[in-house]
């Protein structure tokens, strides 16, 4: 079964990586342009000793600002941005969700939580998967709907790359805001998740699993 490390640890390891390669292209740029660390240091209004750390990989962090500056002095355009990764960490009202979709259920079906994607090293992970005698349904929660497409990809990788799930339950909470974005939406949900949340329901509390996917909104 793969571990999973903290998302902080994860997003430490990653920041570390990206000062690593950072202080790199510095170094190379610098060189290029035939500067001293002392006068990129002067240019780009940062300290010398800032500079030398980062080409040495010795400095533990250091701000988006400075290393615009100096990226732009050697000629370099400093570019970032947020794109999805791991799960995020959920909250309480999350975890309330989980637990009243899992008190209409058999107590006989098995549930596990954080359930990892089948890959070593991958950070993704099910809210919840259930296991019965006939299969493996996952569970996907979502207290405040947003992006509907953004979701249906999410959840469409994790399908291709953990073929042990049968179905998908997309859960989520009868909120008056998710029950418009999911009315509005309906044409683009129903193609993924064809099962009633009704029927889920009723195979749950008899002990079934249904091997096609659907929404639940409780």
């Amino acid at each position: 079964m793969p571990t999973r490390e903290r998302p902080s640890d994860v997003g430490e390891k990653r920041a570390s990586a990206i000062l690593r390669a950072l202080g790199d292209e510095l170094h190379e740029a610098r060189m290029r342009c035939g500067l001293s660390q002392a006068q990129l240091a002067r240019l780009a209004g940062v300290c010398q000793t800032r500079v030398s750390r980062l080409e040495r990989h010795v400095q533990a962090s250091a701000s988006i600002r400075d290393l615009a500056r100096l990226l732009a002095v050697v000629g370099l355009d400093l570019s970032a941005r947020a794109y999805p990764g791991s799960a995020p960490v959920r909250d309480a009202a999350h975890r309330k969700l989980l637990d009243r979709f899992r008190s209409r259920a058999d107590p006989a079906l098995k549930w596990r939580f954080e359930v990892p994607i089948p890959i070593s090293g991958d950070q993704r992970a099910w809210d919840a998967v259930i296991e019965g005698p006939r299969g493996r349904i996952a569970v996907e929660a979502e207290t405040k709907l947003r992006d509907i497409q953004a979701l249906q990809r999410r959840v469409a990788l994790k399908r291709r790359d953990d073929p042990s799930v049968t179905g998908v339950v997309l859960l989520v909470a009868a909120t008056h805001a998710n029950r418009r974005v999911v009315s509005d939406q309906i044409e683009a949900l129903i193609s993924d998740y064809p099962v009633s949340g009704r029927a889920i329901l009723a195979a749950l509390s008899h002990g079934n699993l249904l091997s096609e996917s659907g929404v639940v909104l409780i």
